[in-house]
């Protein structure tokens, strides 16, 4: 069995490591070569062995808390050698699928994942069920030892890039209440019938793309979890977009925060009360995410507390680029500079992963318990 670093020893060692070995990205701004680069980082610290660190051995893993995998995110993404998009489906369905999959499957699985061989994505919202995935329409339907799969996905990250998709489906007759009908599938996305669109945002990125199934077979064996199971499976995966790729997140605003600080800098500008103000939101953002790291490598279950982070990550997120607006003059309304793709992506922050509407609902009644008025 590999000895186990303790967090202080294992993240000196890794910024070492990182400074020994050039990993910058290239100058190339688009998505293909961010994905490119992410697999790049992947493949290194694998073979390296820091990115199995914090995953269990069944999985290709080297053992020990999450939180060793939280101080490479966080060391890599706060480098900026990665971008933390990509990184969210690896911190998100690695752990679905040592959770759900069956033990052979996870083992073959994981490690292409964690290896930067293959990106993942995740089939959950549809055209009319966003935030309301009990009312998901895409269906499968038992054939022999086939499921087959028709229906509708959209909002789904890195599609175009991806080998493999956690996908939700309706399994249960009319009569079955909307929760217990719902069934996880680990889906390739070269299957026939499966034709991915990709949608060009605001921002000017394809990050998001429509996913249609149209009589796609899918091998009973690829079932996650039993059928009936994917409520339970959604529910245990939503804690981890707001737990360890939150934490990576942050490194990255704290990066683009620092940066903010050196232009305001070089323009001869003083560093302000909203300044302050940002510095301070993402420090408390950290504070709790911090407690959740702990949490989640204490072996704890994460559950709705977790949308706190949530409502805080998207207050510093839209705050922090609001700032950019207010003292860098023409970076966001006339300069094609990475401040005005970030800012408008910033917009979504209060949308993706779960409306703040919802989370604040979430808050008021699963934690504070003040009902639904």
């Amino acid at each position: 069995m590999t000895e186990l670093p303790d967090p202080a020893t294992f993240r000196t060692a890794l910024r070492n490591w990182l400074d020994e070995n050039d990993l910058a990205p290239a100058a190339d701004p688009s998505l293909a070569a961010h994905i490119q680069q992410f697999a790049r980082v992947q493949r290194a610290l694998y073979d390296a062995g820091w990115s199995r660190y914090g995953w269990p051995e069944h999985a290709g893993g080297l053992g020990g808390p999450a939180l060793l995998r939280a101080i490479v995110g966080e060391e890599v993404v706060g480098r900026r050698l990665a971008e933390p998009g990509p990184y969210s489906m690896l911190e998100v369905l690695a752990p679905t699928m040592i959770d759900y999959a069956r033990p052979e499957l996870a083992a073959e699985m994981v490690p292409k994942l964690l290896s930067g061989e293959e990106l993942w994505c995740q089939g959950f919202s549809e055209p009319g069920s966003g935030s309301d995935l009990a009312s998901l329409t895409t269906r499968a339907v038992r054939r022999g030892d086939k499921w087959v799969v028709n229906g509708q996905k959209v909002w789904t990250s890195f599609a175009q890039f991806a080998r493999r998709c956690v996908l939700l489906t309706r399994t249960g007759d009319t009569d079955t209440p909307n929760h217990r009908a719902i069934t996880a599938f680990f889906v390739d996305l070269d299957s026939p019938g499966i034709t991915v669109r990709p949608l060009r945002t605001m921002h000017g990125v394809d990050e998001f793309c429509e996913v249609y199934f149209d009589d796609v077979e899918v091998d009973a064996g690829r079932l996650l979890g039993d059928v009936g199971d994917g409520w339970r499976l959604a529910m245990d995966l939503l804690p981890y977009e707001r737990s360890t790729c939150f934490w990576q997140r942050i490194a990255y605003l704290y990066s683009r925060f620092d940066a903010l600080v050196e232009e305001v800098k070089r323009q001869g500008q003083s560093v302000d009360q909203d300044m302050g103000e940002v510095y301070l939101a993402l420090h408390t953002l950290r504070c709790r995410s911090r407690a959740t790291q702990h949490r989640l490598a204490d072996g704890r279950k994460l559950g709705p507390d977790t949308s706190i982070d949530k409502v805080l990550l998207a207050g510093a997120e839209q705050l922090l680029y609001d700032t950019v607006h207010d003292l860098l003059p023409g970076a966001v309304e006339l300069d094609d500079t990475p401040w005005r793709t970030e800012y408008l992506y910033s917009r979504a922050a209060t949308i993706y992963g779960g409306t703040a509407e919802v989370q604040r609902n979430i808050i008021a009644r699963r934690l504070l318990d003040l009902g639904k008025e």
